[in-house]
Parts: C-alpha cells; sequence; structure tokens
C-alpha cells in the first residue's frame, strides 16, 4: 500500500501494470499499451457577453486505437488537464476492450466551470473547441460523447460544428439529442448499467437484490437513474445525496417524489422526505451496497476503514483511491471496478454510432435488451478470470481488458 495517495494517472499506471504482471507481459508491449497515441492540446479562445475574451485550456488525448476508432467523452471541468485527462483516455480502452465493443480509448476535456458560463458562451466555448480538434475526430475516427459538465446539447453542437466543415455527419458524436440522431436509453444507459452489474454481482455474493440496502452517492444524471432503476428492481435505497447535501431513511426512500423535487428546484435542499444526513456519513452507512456516483477520490485512505458497505459498485471513475482499494480488499470488501460498472453508457453509445451509420433507429426495448446481453457478458468474463486466477473483481477486469488489446495489437502486427 502506498504512503499517500497515488493521483488518478499514477492510479491508471499502477492498475496496469499488475495486469501486466498477472498477464505476464514483455516490457516493449508494456510501453506499446501504455503511452497514448497523441496527445493534442488546444487554446480555446472564446468572446464572453460583456465583450471581454477569455482563454481556455483544451485537450483531446487518445489513448489507443488498435481495436477500432476513438471513444471517449469531453469534460468540462477546471480539474481536466492533461493528466486527468490522460487517466479518464486510458480508463477508455480497458473499458471499451472488456466490454468487447470495436472502440478504442480517448478523453477530452476543457478547463472551465461551465455554470460560470451563460448558454450562449458554452455554445461559443463548444463550437471553438469542436473546430480545434476537428481534424482529428469522425465517425471512423473518434467519436466524442459526453461526460461531467457537458450534455447532449454540447454534443448537438459539437455535431453541428463538426459538420460546417465535413458535411451532415450525425455519428461523429454521440449522446445526442433524440431528435438529432440519438439513441433511445442513453440518457439513462450508465446508471442502468450500474444496476445490471450491481445485481449480479450481489447474486453471486449471496446478497438478495430485491430488499437489498443501497446507498447511492450522486444524484446527477448517473446517481438519478441507477436510484430509480434500483428501485424498479426492487432493492431499497436509503441513502442519496447531492453536491451539499445527503437525505437518508433506513426503510428506504420515495426516489420518484425526491426526483420530481429535484427536477423543480435542482437540488436536494428542503426536500421533506428523510432525514439530513453529510456525504462522509453516507459513504460508511452499514448497507448492503455502496454507489459512488459523483467524483473519483471519496473513499480514501483515510476513511477506507470506516466503510461498512458488503459491497462497492463505483458508478464514477476512480471514486476508490489506489490507497483505499488495497485496504477495502485485505477488509474483505468487494469493489466492482468503473471499468465494467459504468460501462452502460459507452455500450448505448456504441448502439447510437451503428444506429447513426445504419441510419436505423432501434427501439429502447431493444437498446436495454442489447445493453444487458453485453454488460452481463462482460460481467460473467470478469467473474469467471477472478474465480480461476483466485484474484479480485478489479484484477480480473484489467487483466480481461488489457490481455484483449494486447492479443489486438499482436493481431495487427503493431510491432
Amino acid at each position: 500500500m502506498p504512503e499517500t495517495e497515488l493521483t488518478m494517472l499514477e492510479t491508471s499506471h499502477a492498475y496496469f501494470n499488475e495486469s501486466c504482471d498477472l498477464l505476464e507481459l514483455d516490457e516493449g508491449l508494456r510501453q506499446v499499451l501504455l503511452n497514448p497515441w497523441r496527445e493534442l492540446s488546444v487554446s480555446v479562445p472564446i468572446r464572453m457577453d460583456d465583450g471581454s475574451i477569455r482563454v481556455f485550456n483544451g485537450f483531446r488525448i487518445q489513448h489507443n486505437g488498435v481495436r477500432g476508432p476513438y471513444k471517449g467523452g469531453v469534460r468540462f471541468a477546471p480539474a481536466a488537464d492533461a493528466d486527468h485527462t490522460n487517466a479518464l483516455a486510458m480508463l477508455m480502452t480497458w473499458k471499451t476492450a472488456l466490454v468487447d465493443i470495436p472502440f478504442g480509448g480517448a478523453k477530452g476535456g476543457v478547463q472551465v466551470r461551465p455554470s460560470e458560463l451563460s448558454n450562449n458562451e458554452l455554445n461559443r466555448l463548444t463550437r471553438r473547441y469542436t473546430s480545434a480538434i476537428s481534424h482529428i475526430i469522425g465517425p471512423n475516427r473518434d467519436i466524442p460523447a459526453p461526460d461531467m459538465g457537458t450534455n447532449a446539447q454540447v454534443m448537438a453542437w459539437m455535431m453541428d460544428e463538426y459538420g460546417q466543415s465535413h458535411g451532415y455527419a450525425p455519428g461523429a458524436v454521440t449522446g445526442k439529442p433524440i431528435e438529432l440522431g440519438g439513441s433511445y436509453g442513453r440518457e439513462a444507459a450508465t446508471g442502468r448499467g450500474v444496476c445490471d452489474v450491481a445485481a449480479l454481482a450481489a447474486s453471486d455474493a449471496g446478497i438478495e437484490i430485491r430488499g437489498a440496502s443501497v446507498a447511492i452517492q450522486g444524484f446527477g444524471n448517473v446517481g438519478s437513474f441507477a436510484a430509480r432503476r434500483m428501485e424498479e428492481i426492487g432493492a431499497k435505497v436509503v441513502a442519496i445525496s447531492d453536491a451539499t447535501y445527503a437525505l437518508y431513511d433506513k426503510n428506504g426512500l420515495d426516489i420518484d417524489q425526491i426526483f420530481d423535487h429535484v427536477v423543480k428546484t435542482r437540488s436536494l435542499e428542503d426536500c421533506p422526505w428523510g432525514e439530513s444526513i453529510t456525504n462522509d456519513q453516507l459513504l460508511e452507512l452499514d448497507v448492503d451496497i455502496l454507489i459512488p456516483a459523483a467524483i473519483e477520490g471519496v473513499i480514501t485512505m483515510q476513511n477506507a476503514r470506516d466503510i461498512r458497505a458488503k459491497m462497492i459498485v463505483e458508478a464514477a471513475n476512480s471514486p476508490v483511491t489506489y490507497g483505499a482499494n488495497t485496504i477495502l480488499e485485505d477488509r474483505g470488501i468487494t469493489v466492482i471496478p468503473d471499468i465494467l460498472a459504468n460501462a452502460g453508457g459507452v455500450i448505448v453509445s456504441y448502439f447510437e454510432w451503428a444506429q447513426n451509420i445504419q441510419r436505423f433507429r432501434w427501439t429502447l426495448e431493444r437498446v436495454n435488451d442489447e445493453l444487458y446481453t453485453i454488460i452481463s457478458g462482460a460481467y460473467q468474463r470478469a467473474a469467471d478470470m477472478a474465480k480461476e486466477r483466485q484474484i479480485t473483481q478489479r484484477s480480473a477486469a484489467y487483466a480481461v481488458a488489457v490481455g484483449t488489446v494486447a492479443r489486438a495489437t499482436e493481431l495487427r502486427g503493431f510491432i
């Protein structure tokens, strides 16, 4: 266990190296798989509504494209620097390989706090960023998608800006509005996938999902859909939170009522259901399943020994630090890793891309059925590896993913 917390990029490298040791990959192949194929840094100047000019830093990092076009979200956040984007791009490579969809891994970001921009400023920022990276993206090259701080509207602007130079190309981005070629089920896909994987893992762990107590940190897109889906399949959501407020009821919260309240007020504050607790208290509740669905690094070496959940399902990217993961492993707490748990979003992005190419829209029922088929297959591959090698779910998921990319690299004669 490290003496201090690793950065997100250091954590990504550490898990990668562990999987390489397990697979006995040689040093040359490790270096090919570790290093990003392309890193693009761009300046994004825009004119603000008051007439002033501000310049933002933007990035698009394409980690690995050996299995297909690069795929990955665009994050608008102050922390979206080069190292952060690099780590997320690497995670996407392993995620797409683990669930066996024909993409590589990439990530984009602009260092900005989108809540401080007007809608017109956000539009201009999106278009300027898209223009700056347009020569390295496209339906058969690199397909961006929404991430933290971006949404379907931002993807619509990206698609339109890309199309100004390249012609109508809805498959250039995914996560678009339905009216512009988006897929049914895409908005709910990540949260739905989290619950599908959680139910499978719970069954293997001897936890009956109907009636299981669940705490969910985060009530944004992923957390809110995960909470509603958990309620649908019979689990009892006893705690939820947003950035500043958390609610708890040991008998279960009424998620539909709370969701309606948040739609109207944009906050859990003043919600008349449940008792108020802190986010830290939520993480330490005695529950069957804990789902961190907000930001990275919320379970750390400082609080890992206070976690009482039987199972953690990583809906966010890297919510458990490397040091905390070691502590949780030693304590026998099952952790379902992010590259598996939150893969529902990229799976349905794949469906959207395929529908755009075919010019044929799938029904919501087909999308959800296909999502379950793919994500349950990925879970089973990792679970079988874990059982066969007597290793953790995270180690197994990484080994399956890295092994898949390594084999594709050899078959293409890349080295």
